[in-house]
């Protein structure tokens, strides 16, 4: 299980990323809410959904759910 943090800040594309836990692109704590624990990507993002109603995956650790 991870951790997943979503980002406070849409892209410029209008996208809320969902990262993983030590990813590189993980934003500063101040622009990140925390998801919970998941065993995948894909509950994550759902989870996600829950606060932002566009969200995407990282591209470079959640690139199964990165869409755009």
């Amino acid at each position: 299980m991870a951790k997943y943090y979503v980002n406070k800040n849409a892209q410029a594309n209008g996208d809320h990323e969902v990262h993983k836990s030590g990813c590189l692109w993980l934003p500063n704590a101040e622009n990140r809410k925390y998801l919970g624990e998941f065993s995948n990507c894909e509950d994550a993002v759902e989870k996600a959904k829950d606060y932002y109603d566009q969200v995407n995956g990282c591209y470079y650790c959640s690139n199964d759910c990165h869409t755009s």
